[in-house]
C-alpha cells in the first residue's frame, strides 16, 4: 500500500494510504463502474467474482447445509417433530443474533404447523446460555426437544442435565468451541474444532447458522414428500431477519454473509415483518433501510429489551403478527433504548477514567462495582475504539461475582484468550470470538486475569498497533462530495466488518466554521479551492486532536480531511456531507 497525499503523519498521528495499492486511488476521473470494481477488488474479493460480489445472490454464494457436522442429523430431528406435531423450544440468547436466530426457527416452524415455545433467559437473574436448571424446567413442561441458538457450545453441564431428564437438544451456534463438545443430540457450528469444509463459514452469525438448518429442515420434508398436499414456506422471506442479526453482531460482511444482508436489505424494505416494520417506525426511519441503520437504529432497540428491561422483548416483537402488539412492543423498546443510553454514559464515564490509570497494558480491562451488566459490552466497545486496544467491561455484583464483556480489533482475537483463561482455572465461565467474547469471573481474579490477558496478548495487540494505518479509496475536490458520488460507493456494500466501508479524502480545504453539536460532536462547514463548500461532522470528536484541530483551524490554513461520505436526509431535498475520521495539514 502506497503512501497517499504524501500524509505520514495526521492529525490522529497515523500515515494514510491507498488501499487499492499503487497511486489508483488518487485518480478522481473513474467511471461508477470502475469504482465499484475497485472498491470490490480492494477487500479482498477474487477478480473472477466481481460480478458475484456486485449483486451477491444467496444462489451465488449458498454451500450445501450438508457439510456442516451435525447438520443432517439436527434437520432430520427437527423434520420427525414436525411430522409428530411434537413440543418444541427455542432457548434463545438475549442479544439481537440470538433474537432474530429464535425468532427465525419461531417464524419457520408455525408455517410448518408447529406452536413452539420461545424461552429466553433473563440477563440479571440468569446470565448468558442455558442452564441446566432451565433446561430440565422446559422438559417437565412437556418439550421434547429443545433447540438452542446463539448459544450452546459450551454448556456441558445443561446439557447432560437434559439428557439425563430425556430430553433432545440441538445446539445451533457459532461461538468458538473446545475440543471436547457437550452432550447435545445434534450440535451445528462451523466453529467446531473438528469442522472441515463447514469452517469456511466460521464468520457466521448464529442466524446465518439457524437459515441453513431451515433450509435443510425443509429440503428434508420436501424428500418425504410432507408439501405433497400443503405450501412449502419461503425460507428467503426470513432473510431480514438474518440481515439483522448478522450485522448486528458485527460478523464480518464477506461471502455468504455479504448476500444475506444485500438480500435481507430487500426484504426489509418490503415491511413484510410486522415487528420489524413497527420498530422502524418507533426508530422514525422513514426510508428504505440501509445496512447502517441495522447496527446503529434497528439493533440497538432489540438489544435494549435484553440488557435494561425484558429479555424475550425482542423474539416477541420479531413474532409478532398483530400491528397493534408489534407497535406497543416497539414503542416500549425505544423507551428502554433511551433508559440504557443514560446508564451506559455513566458507566463509560467511569469505564474511561479507571482505564486512563492502566497505562499501556494490552487490553483495558475495568471492573466496577454496581456496574449495569446490560452495557458493559456497548461500554467496551467505545473503549476499544477510543484506546486503539481490545478492551473488556467487568459489572460486579454484591456477591463478588464479575459478570464481563469484551470487544478487540483486528488482528487480536479475543474469544480464542477468553478461552485460554478459563481453561487455566481463571474464570467461572467464558467464551466467544475473535472479536467479542464474555465471561464470569470471581472479584479477587480480576488482576490475575488483567495480567493473563497482558501476557498472552502483549505481542498481537503490538502488531496491531504498529500496523495502524489510515486507508483512502479515492480523493476527491470539496465539489465532489454529491449524493452521485455517494450512491457509487454504496454499490460496492454492503460494508461493516470485514468489508469496511469505503473512505475518500476531500480537500484541500480551509474551515469556514466549526463548532460543538450535540454529545460532543464537531459540526464544521468547509471550503475547497474549487470554490465549493461542504458540511461536515466528526462524532466524539470534541475533545480529541481532531476535533480541536478543527475548532481551532486559522482560516488561511488548508488541510485535507478524510472521512465517509453520507447522504444528509433532513433537508428538503437530500445532500452529501462528510463524515470526518481523521485530517491533515496541507501546509
Amino acid at each position: 500500500m502506497s503512501l497517499a497525499l504524501n500524509v505520514t503523519r495526521s492529525i490522529l498521528g497515523q500515515p494514510w494510504r491507498w488501499r487499492a495499492g499503487g497511486d489508483a486511488g488518487a485518480d478522481a476521473g473513474f467511471a461508477p463502474d470502475d469504482l465499484v470494481t475497485r472498491l470490490l477488488l480492494s477487500r479482498g474479493c477474487p477478480r473472477e467474482t466481481v460480478d458475484a460480489y456486485r449483486a451477491p445472490s444467496i444462489r451465488a454464494f449458498m454451500p450445501d447445509p450438508s457439510i456442516f457436522r451435525d447438520m443432517d442429523k439436527a434437520a432430520q430431528r427437527l423434520a420427525d417433530a414436525v411430522a409428530a406435531g411434537e413440543a418444541v423450544t427455542v432457548f434463545g440468547d438475549y442479544d439481537v443474533d440470538g433474537a432474530t436466530s429464535a425468532a427465525l426457527l419461531v417464524r419457520l416452524l408455525r408455517a410448518l404447523g408447529l406452536a413452539p415455545a420461545v424461552y429466553i433467559p433473563d440477563r440479571l437473574m440468569e446470565g448468558y446460555g442455558p442452564s441446566g436448571e432451565a433446561l430440565v424446567r422446559i422438559a417437565e413442561g412437556g418439550a421434547r426437544l429443545i433447540v438452542t441458538v446463539d448459544c450452546g457450545a459450551q454448556a456441558f453441564e445443561a446439557m447432560a442435565m437434559a439428557r439425563a431428564a430425556g430430553v433432545d437438544v440441538i445446539v445451533v451456534d457459532h461461538h468458538k468451541c473446545a475440543a471436547a463438545l457437550p452432550e447435545a443430540y445434534a450440535l451445528v457450528n462451523p466453529n467446531r474444532l473438528d469442522e472441515a469444509e463447514g469452517a469456511a463459514h466460521g464468520h457466521l452469525a448464529a442466524v446465518g447458522v439457524a437459515f441453513l438448518l431451515g433450509a435443510a429442515l425443509l429440503r428434508t420434508l420436501r424428500a418425504r414428500g410432507f408439501f405433497a398436499t400443503r405450501a412449502e414456506p419461503k425460507l428467503l422471506d426470513l432473510l431480514d431477519l438474518v440481515a439483522l442479526g448478522t450485522v448486528a453482531d458485527v460478523a464480518a460482511l464477506r461471502g455468504l454473509n455479504r448476500a444475506f444482508v444485500a438480500q435481507g436489505l430487500k426484504v426489509m424494505a418490503g415491511r413484510r415483518n410486522t415487528g420489524l416494520a413497527a420498530l422502524a417506525d418507533a426508530a422514525r426511519l422513514n426510508r428504505a433501510p440501509l445496512c447502517h441503520d441495522l447496527g446503529f437504529a434497528l439493533g440497538p432497540r432489540i438489544n435494549a429489551g435484553g440488557r435494561v428491561g425484558k429479555s424475550d422483548l425482542g423474539v416477541r416483537l420479531l413474532t409478532s403478527e398483530d400491528p397493534e402488539e408489534a407497535r406497543a412492543i416497539a414503542a416500549e423498546l425505544d423507551r428502554l433504548n433511551e433508559e440504557r443510553r443514560a446508564i451506559e454514559a455513566a458507566v463509560q464515564a467511569e469505564a474511561e477514567q479507571l482505564a486512563t490509570g492502566q497505562g499501556n497494558r494490552a487490553v483495558a480491562l475495568v471492573a466496577g462495582q454496581g456496574w449495569h451488566p446490560g452495557v458493559i459490552g456497548i461500554v467496551a466497545g467505545r473503549l476499544k475504539e477510543k484506546l486503539g486496544r481490545p478492551a473488556i467491561v467487568i459489572a460486579l455484583d454484591a456477591d463478588g461475582i464479575g459478570k464481563g464483556s469484551g470487544r478487540s480489533v483486528a488482528g487480536v482475537d479475543l474469544g480464542a484468550a477468553v478461552l485460554a483463561a478459563k481453561d487455566s482455572g481463571l474464570l467461572v465461565a467464558g467464551g466467544g470470538h475473535a472479536m467479542a467474547a464474555g465471561l464470569t469471573v470471581a472479584a479477587d481474579r480480576v488482576d490475575a486475569l488483567a495480567e493473563f490477558l497482558d501476557a498472552r496478548l502483549a505481542a498481537d495487540v503490538a502488531r496491531a498497533g504498529d500496523g495502524r494505518v489510515l486507508l483512502l479509496d479515492a480523493v476527491v475536490a470539496p465539489g465532489g462530495v454529491v449524493p452521485t458520488l455517494v450512491e457509487a460507493l454504496e454499490a460496492g456494500g454492503p460494508y461493516g466488518m470485514g468489508w469496511p466501508a469505503p473512505r475518500v479524502a476531500a480537500g484541500p480545504v480551509r474551515v469556514v466554521k466549526a463548532s460543538v453539536v450535540g454529545a460532543g460532536h464537531v459540526r464544521a462547514i468547509v471550503s475547497g479551492d474549487d470554490g465549493r463548500s461542504i458540511k461536515t461532522v466528526a462524532f466524539r470528536a470534541a475533545d480529541s486532536a481532531l476535533g480541536q484541530a478543527l475548532l481551532g483551524a486559522p482560516p488561511d490554513r488548508r488541510l485535507w480531511l478524510a472521512g465517509r461520505a453520507k447522504i444528509d436526509d433532513w433537508g428538503a431535498r437530500p445532500a452529501a456531507e462528510l463524515h470526518v475520521d481523521d485530517a491533515a495539514w496541507l501546509d
